[in-house]
């Protein structure tokens, strides 16, 4: 510890053998307010890099979601916290506790499916204003679920040769549209270059459907839908994890 972080000074934590990775949103103003945004979904990663998110967490109880989002609003009121930020959490499969990771102080990718199934615009929170001016709500208990969201990430990735990130010029390009379907892009587009220098995402993906079945499948029909021609993408490679039996039962 001294040789790394000159300090001589570490800590434990636990060991959980079959892990959830579930997080709560929290939004917070200079006046002491702090709401949550319930939770989301993030266990579906590849090299610590969440590739699915899904909101709210479909295996999840109202007790569980209940004492999660309430270890999340205690956690940033303890501090004041202020702005758009979210508490991670490792759930234990085995006994369904929760135990703290971390919190990230920002917007993340995956704000996207917490918006649609809340309604709140997360980016919205302006300085100086009340949580009930910027959001329009006034209690927390105001707050309801509407449904159920997944996001999935459209990048340059090639799945068949170790993810290596691709470059080149995109020849072609054809997103999604359609009812509950959400798009968050940037330059991707027919004649766009894709350098090796940024990251690899091209597109956000976000699904919104009554019940989580439904989403999942207005998700995979949503992923059929694109045409990028010129790069390698990792579309099939999730058109592939979203049929997984483990996905769809949950029990990832």
């Amino acid at each position: 510890a001294v040789a790394a972080f000159v300090i001589g000074v570490g800590y434990l934590e636990k060991l959980i053998l079959r892990a959830r990775h579930v997080e709560v949103q929290i939004l917070g103003d200079k006046h002491g307010s702090i709401y949550h945004l319930y939770e989301r979904d993030c266990t579906v990663q590849r090299r610590n890099q969440k590739v699915v998110e899904r909101a709210p967490a479909p295996y999840l109880n109202d007790a569980q979601r209940a004492e999660i989002c309430e270890l999340g609003r205690r956690i940033c009121a303890h501090v004041g916290y202020e702005c758009a930020g979210t508490v991670e959490f490792l759930m234990d499969m085995d006994t369904g506790k929760f135990y703290f990771i971390e919190v990230t102080p920002r917007v993340q990718v995956e704000h996207t499916v917490t918006e649609v199934v809340t309604g709140v615009d997360i980016v919205k929170i302006a300085e100086g204003r009340t949580l009930a001016e910027a959001t329009g709500i006034a209690h927390q208990e105001e707050i309801q679920l509407r449904g159920h969201a997944l996001q999935c990430r459209v990048t340059t990735e090639d799945p068949q040769n170790n993810f290596i990130p691709d470059y080149g010029r995109i020849t072609a390009y054809r997103s999604a549209t359609g009812m509950g379907i959400r798009l968050d892009g940037g330059t991707a587009y027919a004649g766009g270059v894709i350098t090796r220098y940024y990251d690899s995402l091209l597109v956000k993906v976000t699904a919104w459907a009554p019940t989580p079945g439904q989403a999942i499948a207005r998700m995979d029909r949503a992923l059929r839908e694109f045409r990028i021609r010129g790069v390698s993408t990792n579309i099939d490679f999730v058109i592939n994890l979203l049929k997984h039996p483990t996905f769809l039962s949950n029990t990832y």
